[in-house]
């Protein structure tokens, strides 16, 4: 019997020691050995406080009291300790016993319970404080959380989305939570509309797993609806200030060709007067460069520089915008009416790109401003003062226009103080080369591209064109080539650059097709050659459009009105 109470005794896990009357001890179990380190064939038969340092059981046999539930230390390990008195049938003490067991790890794992407990407590904290609106899914796609932001987001609440598919939430396009799912890889900035309001969102899902083992998704929607917003308000801005601002100096204006510097020369004389100036040059040439570079370097600079395309605008609206008008000049005119360029350019200057467009009508109008330095607005009475410098350019044929009765001789005489002649690239070809690398470092920006250079053999090729579309057209062949080469190639070649007609080619085909031989022959052949190679080049880019007119001006360089004055002028059908 008492061997059975040994092996019962030694097999549980509590650790056991007991001693007689006297001190000594009688039972010392297996577990007790382990927690103590002490064998117990040392410690049996010897006085308890000789094995035990700290032992209480004495001070049980002398007063008979119970300690139970005590912790103390038994080394390096934390105990909880029940001692207690043996008392026979008399009620004497005849011995007193100590059960006891280790709670190092029951201390260990509640801290970590409490810690746990914290950090759940934070992560609620922050899932529901956050401004991303966060939605959970478990392993089969079932909503399992959102947070306020995300029913402030989409417009759906917990009983519209907890407990049901992931799908439940989406108004267009793909469930991100189920593509996680079934690829157990993250998806990053998807597209979706939510909701019942279908508000656009960016989304982002990433799987949950928990010992390898996939548990779930969870997803963040940013909505892009402000952004959106604010990116359009953003590209107004950008316009206004294109507007009011000149961009370019004449740092920027590239090439060493002496017609060109001359140009320059008398562009930078002309940025130290006052006086009106007329620039005048084939489309794609550079106006614009020079006008911005004209007013950087004048005293005006530091104010406003608008630029008016005056070939983009009908008459009336070009007379609104140039003068402004008066509140209830017509049919949805702003209340408290509106301040025209003129006046928004005071103190600065007013650029009119193709101001050989501009009806007789606004004409008029355009030449008591240059007169009188007044304007007056559409529906108004009362003139007001400007101070403004003018800056105008055309590629038209002016003197021609006076003759035909389209432009007025008098206002051609007022912008035409200081002409400025801007050439023709083909006057220029040896600016071929630095114009190519100006392009290349632009398009490099916008196509996130890394070309280098440009080979000499290619130039040569270039040198070949006529250039009916001047720099603007070298820009476009330029990005065609990038377009054309791989991405480890640096150098543009010649099997890069796109096809087209060489100066001889261009030539041949004037031959076939001369006309008006009651012309002088020096001056037939020089018209026709420009003629003719414009007509034929404006007929090949409609062609590469599809008849497209809005994409062929695009790629021309020039505005839609001015492509269908060319194609009356030309005889080209649609």
């Amino acid at each position: 019997m008492r061997r059975e109470l040994e092996v019962i005794l030694d097999s549980t896990h509590d650790a056991m020691i007991a001693v007689n009357k006297k001190g000594i001890i009688t039972l010392f179990n297996k577990a007790a050995e382990r927690l103590t380190g002490i064998d117990s064939h040392y410690a049996l038969n010897k006085p308890v406080k000789k094995v035990i340092l700290n032992t209480r059981l004495m001070y049980i046999l002398e007063t008979g009291d119970f300690e139970l539930n005590r912790q103390q230390d038994l080394g390096d390990i934390k105990i909880i300790t029940n001692r207690m008195p043996v008392r026979n049938e008399d009620g004497e003490i005849i011995g007193a016993v100590a059960v006891f067991r280790d709670i190092t790890d029951i201390l260990d794992l509640a801290e970590e319970i409490t810690d746990l407990k914290e950090i759940k407590s934070m992560l609620e904290g922050v899932f529901h404080s956050t401004q991303d609106a966060i939605t959970v899914v478990n392993k089969e796609g079932i909503n399992l959380m959102i947070n306020p932001a995300y029913t402030k987001l989409t417009g759906l609440s917990e009983s519209d989305v907890i407990g049901k598919l992931a799908t439940a939430d989406i108004a267009e396009g793909e469930s991100i939570h189920l593509k996680v799912l079934e690829t157990k890889k993250s998806v990053v900035n998807a597209r979706l509309k939510v909701g019942p309001n279908r508000k656009e969102v960016l989304a982002t899902a990433a799987p949950i797993t928990v010992d390898g083992e996939l548990r779930g998704s969870v997803a963040v929607l940013h909505d892009v609806t402000e952004i959106i917003s604010l990116t359009n308000e953003l590209k107004v801005a950008k316009e206004i200030i294109r507007k009011l601002e000149a961009r370019y100096t004449f740092d920027d204006i590239v090439g060493e060709n002496d017609l060109v510097l001359k140009s320059i020369e008398k562009a930078k004389k002309a940025a130290e007067l006052p006086a009106t100036v007329l620039l005048r040059g084939e489309s794609g040439t550079g106006k614009e460069l020079f006008a911005h570079a004209i007013h950087n370097e004048s005293f005006r600079k530091y104010n406003q520089f608008v630029r008016v395309n005056c070939a983009a605008l009908s008459e009336d609206l070009l007379e609104s915008e140039l003068f402004g008008y008066e509140e209830g000049a017509f049919t949805g005119a702003k209340k408290g009416g509106k301040k025209g360029l003129f006046e928004q350019a005071s103190g600065g200057t007013i650029f009119l790109d193709e101001i050989g467009e501009i009806s007789l009508n606004t004409q008029v109008k355009l030449l008591r401003v240059l007169q009188e330095w007044e304007i007056v607005r559409v529906g108004g009475t009362k003139p007001i003062d400007v101070d403004v410098r003018v800056i105008a350019a055309t590629n038209m044929d002016l003197e021609k226009a006076i003759k035909k009765g389209r432009f007025r001789e008098d206002l051609f005489y007022r912008i035409n103080v200081i002409p400025i002649e801007i050439p023709p690239l083909r006057k220029r070809k040896d600016d071929l080369y630095s114009l190519s690398i100006n392009c290349i470092k632009k398009l490099n920006q916008e196509y996130g591209r890394n070309v280098e250079d440009i080979s000499n053999e290619a130039i040569d090729i270039l040198k070949k064109h006529y250039w009916p579309g001047n720099v603007r057209e070298l820009e476009n062949v330029i990005g065609r080539a990038i377009i054309n080469m791989k991405l480890c190639e640096k150098i543009i070649k010649p099997n890069h650059i796109p096809k087209f007609e060489t100066v001889e080619e261009t030539q041949r085909n004037i031959e076939k097709d001369k006309e008006s031989e009651n012309l002088d022959k020096d001056i037939l052949k020089l018209k026709e050659v420009v003629k003719n190679t414009e007509k034929r080049h404006i007929i090949k880019v409609l062609n590469s459009f599809n008849q497209n007119k809005t994409e062929t001006a695009k790629a021309l360089g020039i505005s839609i009105r001015s492509l269908y004055y060319k194609m009356d002028k030309y005889g080209i059908k649609n």
